[in-house]
């Protein structure tokens, strides 16, 4: 098959119809302030071993921070937080000031509301093209009620008339 050459407006465009779960990765700097970036690059990887992974840009304001860190909390924004997902992405933003977030047991910042937890401990990092791929193994994981919030067609959605997801709240260790 031949390569083409596209534009790269016309290749977001077309990518962007790939509708994708929108989360917030968080961990903690090197002087222990926490740190969070908006991402819909997240995917499994592995149910044994237990491997999901996510991109960091490689210009990412926080590209030093997440790129050496070797624990993420990734946290799966619910339907009703595109406000959070905004507030994460925006460069500069004091992104914890004015928002409900705790630490957790490892001390990585837990953001309230959102509808699933996964602590992973990074495994590897892959650098293709303009991205860094990092693999983490989950270590611990959490689901709570709600519906998820969506990324499709460079656009915030909700999943209709999708039912809520699970009945309770859950931890795993």
């Amino acid at each position: 098959m031949q390569s083409r050459s596209h534009p790269s407006t016309e290749l977001r465009k077309a990518l962007g119809h790939f509708a994708t779960g929108v989360t917030v990765v968080t961990t903690r700097a090197a002087d222990g302030s926490p740190e969070g970036i908006t991402v819909n690059s997240f995917a499994s990887v592995s149910l044994d071993p237990p491997l999901v992974l996510w991109c960091l840009g490689l210009a990412a304001a926080s590209f030093d921070t997440f790129g050496l860190s070797s624990q993420h909390l990734i946290n799966v924004l619910a339907a009703d937080q595109a406000d959070v997902a905004r507030h994460f992405a925006t460069r500069g933003a004091r992104r914890f000031d004015h928002l409900r977030w705790s630490p957790t047991e490892a001390g990585l910042p837990r953001l309230d509301g959102c509808i699933a937890w996964f602590e992973v401990g990074i495994r590897s990092r892959h650098e293709e093209g303009d991205h860094l791929i990092l693999v983490g193994r989950i270590e611990s994981f959490e689901i709570a009620r709600g519906r998820p919030l969506l990324f499709f067609n460079s656009q915030f959605a909700e999943l209709a008339g999708a039912p809520p997801a699970h009945g309770g709240r859950t931890t795993h260790r």
